[in-house]
């Protein structure tokens, strides 16, 4: 059979080159920090942050950006965004509490948590922090408590439940939009509520990437604000949450191959090119392929910029577009992206610990890390890594690995592709993983074994190199 193994060449910056080019400087990270090592850059940052504003200020009317803080908990990323003028979306106590203690404005912070405790609760209403609510249990406490403190909670209410192609979305979190109204209107009828309680806006976050789910989430909710105008609801906002896709690869051609041959692999026409053969959501039944690929759309030509545009010019029945009610009813948009904030801005260090050759015949490449250091709800992260060798040899001969973590699992294996490299690492060699900072470097990081997390560093340009600049202080 077919021994091709597909690559996906990753988008990369300048300054992730610097770091990938610098063996010493690597090896100096690793013997301070030890492995493995994630290095952000703060600039890159701000410069999504700056592109996304120049994308929004083109459509007129008002809008705010959050970091969503989950993606990354980098300490770094905070006062970087709040410098450049946009606010942080937390989703839990220890979050909020450590922007808080960063001085950032509370005019600048929301809380979205899923589970939200008496302590969060309080912390918000005390600080006047916006305080996104999800069910009447929530709505119940943040009232005693605002009561009790004698002050006015600000709070948006999360809705889901829209109508799309004559199919409900259906979610586990918010009040269904079928019922929100009644349920506000009954809720708020004793005049004293609106002094505990009051309502800023709606919220609300759609799975998947479909523009046009999100367009008409967006004019069903305006129609919502619309019905409630005789009701005393001060509404200025909706915020329609992240989930905006990015850009990942160089080549759409080397995408399409790569699903191509991963079905053909789980289908037994092609060599295996994942561990174990895993379909990695694609299934083989009776020599019939089933199921979809469980995995982020690496590749996308519609991202951010053109993501946006199919949102905001989605029309409705009258042919008004989204950014055109938007504006005219004076409603403040409000986004929270996390990942796509984080396009650019990190990068991931390991050592190489140990080479063996399995009892199939596979190179096995032990790395001073494990699988929970590069993990998010993706089905596998589908990106070429980078290898600095000590000792490059020109006269080597490629070799087909994979790379395994540190944890006492056999399915500790760090990316279940497997990787085509020109030679085979030795230990104390580099594997650099790009483009790690968003969802991948912390969302399911764990502690087993007593193994430390990765240390979490920043770097800053001057003209000639880069150097460390600050380390991330633990939560």
């Amino acid at each position: 059979m077919n021994t091709y193994l597909p690559p996906l060449k990753p988008i990369t910056s300048p300054w992730m080159h610097s770091i990938m080019e610098d063996f010493k400087l690597q090896e100096a990270v690793l013997e301070t920090y030890n492995s493995p090592v994630n290095l952000h850059h703060l600039g890159a940052f701000q410069d999504n942050i700056a592109e996304y504003k120049s994308i929004l200020d083109t459509y007129g009317f008002k809008y705010q950006l959050f970091f969503a803080r989950k993606a990354n908990k980098f300490k770094n990323l905070i006062p970087a965004a709040v410098e450049v003028g946009i606010g942080i979306d937390t989703a839990s106590l220890p979050e909020l509490q450590q922007c808080l203690d960063l001085d950032v404005n509370p005019k600048q912070l929301i809380s979205t948590a899923a589970i939200k405790n008496k302590a969060l609760l309080e912390l918000a209403v005390k600080n006047k922090v916006l305080l996104i609510i999800d069910n009447k249990d929530e709505l119940d406490q943040v009232r005693a408590i605002a009561k009790s403190l004698n002050q006015t909670a600000k709070i948006g209410i999360r809705i889901s439940g829209f109508k799309h192609q004559e199919a409900k979305l259906f979610s586990r979190f918010g009040f269904d939009v079928d019922a929100v109204i009644p349920f506000l209107e009954a809720y708020f009828k004793n005049p004293d509520t609106h002094e505990q309680l009051s309502v800023e806006g709606f919220h609300f976050h759609l799975d998947g990437y479909s523009t046009a789910q999100r367009g008409e989430a967006l004019h069903q909710t305006l129609d919502i604000i619309a019905k409630l105008q005789h009701v005393n609801f001060p509404i200025s906002f909706i915020d329609m949450g992240g989930g905006i896709l990015m850009n990942y690869l160089q080549s759409q051609q080397e995408w399409n191959r790569f699903k191509d041959t991963l079905k053909q692999a789980v289908l037994e026409k092609h060599d295996p090119i994942t561990y174990n053969n895993d379909g990695l959501g694609y299934r083989n039944r009776d020599g019939h392929l089933e199921g979809d690929l469980a995995a982020y759309p690496y590749f996308n030509e519609n991202s951010k910029a053109s993501f946006l545009k199919e949102i905001l010019e989605t029309t409705n029945t009258e042919n008004k577009t989204v950014a055109q009610r938007l504006k005219q009813k004076g409603i403040e948009l409000r986004l929270e992206p996390g990942r796509s904030l984080l396009n650019q801005v990190g990068i991931t260090l390991a050592r190489v610990a140990h080479r063996k050759v399995d009892a199939r015949g596979n190179h096995l490449i032990g790395l001073e890390m494990n699988m929970s250091q590069l993990k998010s709800s993706s089905a596998d992260f589908l990106l070429d890594p980078f290898i600095s060798y000590k000792n490059p040899n020109a006269d080597s001969e490629a070799v087909a690995v994979y790379f395994t973590g540190a944890y006492c699992l056999e399915r500790d294996v760090l990316l279940k592709r497997k990787i085509s490299l020109p030679q085979l690492p030795e230990i104390g060699d580099t594997v650099l993983f790009v483009n790690t900072a968003g969802y991948m470097m912390h969302f399911f990081e764990t502690e087993a074994h007593l193994f430390e997390r990765a240390k979490n560093l920043s770097l800053t340009n001057n003209p000639k190199t880069f150097s460390i600049d600050a380390i991330e202080e633990e939560l």
